[in-house]
């Protein structure tokens, strides 16, 4: 598939992947812009990768639908910064003048900067040298060329920073093996995890190859001090392969429980309640692919054994075990309610003393749990 056809019309995936850019985007900014406003009245929405602004199709781009969520907001109109970057002359174009089509876009205070320069180096040095605004940074490029854990890292670097970068895993898996791109993988992992991974996919599996390579992704992500990151897949429509990986990098806990939810909601396949953190399309057609696997009843297991002997809330037991796991708040109270229903822990107040919501017995996050000491 070309670049160009790559925009005729908005795949579901697209549709996926825009959704949840959205969804973090208007929440992030809504717990970013209090703090801004004592300090530098300003945020900011950079995508460097920003295409044509519609699909032939007419279907918004997320650039557009940022704008529009930006109007639609007091706030955002006289806050946001948005910087809107694509190597292609005839995308660009495009994009301006579907930007200067938007209802109300002279509403904001800042005009949208619309620039055509290929990502690189320079780029990288740009955001280095700056101590950027909060900013919500989005790197969806066609194939890897300009992604670059350099890159990431010269945006996330500042307080409130966050990063969405979507992948074509295909292309990062066929150019591990690709000298002609060696430089590329080595900009994208960094060369010494380039030289592991590219050894470790020798002798690998196909499924065992994704789980090396989005691993090795994340790890390097972390080192270079991304404390918080959350992978989401997408698989092809016949279901049987992955197509691309969305990565969100956060250096605060916060914004990583928050894509979590979002990215719960869009997942296509929930077991147990545990979201797969997966769009399939295949799962809506096999409902019992995974019936097997019970993630909630290992997640009752894992707490008995972590919080043996220990008195805790129940919001304390989700900071404290959450991160680095597929599990939302939603899954720790329907565990903990199974519990108690168990008799496995004691809880304060008990479930007699607690209210009803449409039918269901809630478990509010400052809950008291009880574990009883290993045997």
């Amino acid at each position: 598939m070309s670049n160009t056809s790559f925009f005729d019309e908005q795949k579901e995936q697209s549709l996926i992947k825009a959704r949840i850019v959205e969804k973090y985007f208007w929440a992030w900014a809504k717990v970013i812009i209090p703090t801004a406003k004592k300090v530098d009245p300003r945020i900011a929405y950079i995508d460097l990768f920003a295409g044509p602004g519609r699909y032939k199709d007419g279907s918004k781009s997320t650039p557009i639908k940022v704008l529009e969520t930006a109007i639609s907001n007091p706030d955002m109109q006289n806050m946001l910064v948005t910087v809107f970057n694509d190597a292609d002359a005839e995308h660009i174009n495009s994009l301006q003048e579907t930007i200067n089509s938007i209802p109300g876009i002279e509403n904001l205070k800042y005009k949208p900067q619309v620039i055509n320069h290929e990502v690189g180096e320079n780029i990288v040095k740009t955001f280095n040298e700056r101590k950027l605004v909060p900013t919500f940074f989005f790197v969806d490029p066609w194939g890897y060329k300009g992604l670059s854990l350099q890159l990431i890292n010269s945006v996330v670097k500042n307080w409130g920073c966050d990063c969405i970068f979507f992948f074509n895993y295909n292309r990062i898996n066929m150019g591990l093996g690709n000298a002609a791109v060696e430089e590329h993988m080595n900009a994208l992992f960094g060369k010494i995890r380039a030289d592991q991974v590219r050894e470790k996919l020798k002798i690998l599996k196909p499924e065992e190859r994704e789980l090396t390579v989005v691993e090795a992704l994340c790890e390097a992500l972390k080192e270079m001090g991304g404390e918080y990151v959350l992978p989401f897949r997408f698989k092809h429509e016949n279901g049987n392969r992955t197509s691309h990986h969305l990565i969100f990098v956060s250096k605060h806990v916060k914004g990583y429980a928050i894509m979590k939810d979002i990215m719960a909601k869009e997942s296509s396949e929930q077991n147990q309640g545990v979201p797969s953190f997966e769009y399939n399309p295949a799962t809506y057609r096999q409902p019992l692919l995974f019936e097997f696997y019970r993630p909630l009843d290992d997640l009752e297991e894992m707490l008995l054994d972590t919080f043996a002997g220990r008195t805790i809330t129940m919001q304390d037991i989700y900071n404290q075990h959450h991160v680095g796991r597929r599990y939302i708040s939603k899954n720790y109270k329907d565990a903990l309610k199974n519990l108690e229903a168990k008799s496995k822990i004691v809880v304060d107040p008990p479930a007699n003393k607690r209210r009803k919501n449409k039918g269901e017995l809630t478990f509010a996050d400052s809950v008291k749990v009880t574990f009883s000491p290993k045997q």
